[in-house]
């Protein structure tokens, strides 16, 4: 048994990625996190395309609001993601972290 593609699958396939992301840098930031907490500020930029600034901003930020701790581990910072907190899903407020985490794959070659 074969599966044949048609062109107009082919054509999607092929299609540019959109200019536009559906997750913020926040999210994607928790993301990279949750997938390897040892995660250096420099590696998110740069797999994020914007500062190191930015990034530490960034971090602040869902550190602030609970999202992730930091704990210091000689020079670096390990982090713990609080995956029971809500999304804030404007129509699902009740969906949790560990949800998104659960359907949302790790990046080939992480940990």
């Amino acid at each position: 048994m074969s599966i044949s593609v048609t062109s107009e699958e082919n054509a999607e396939r092929s299609r540019p990625a959109p200019e536009f992301s559906f997750l913020t840098n926040h999210g994607k930031t928790l993301l990279l996190i949750a997938h390897d907490p040892r995660i250096r500020m420099r590696d998110i930029a740069g797999l994020l395309n914007i500062t190191e600034r930015r990034t530490q901003r960034i971090v602040a930020d869902l550190d602030k609001a609970g999202y992730v701790e930091r704990e210091r581990e000689g020079r670096r910072n390990v982090y713990t993601v609080s995956t029971h907190l809500p999304l804030g899903l404007p129509t699902q407020r009740d969906t949790d972290i560990g949800s998104l985490l659960a359907i949302l794959p790790a990046p080939s070659g992480s940990p």
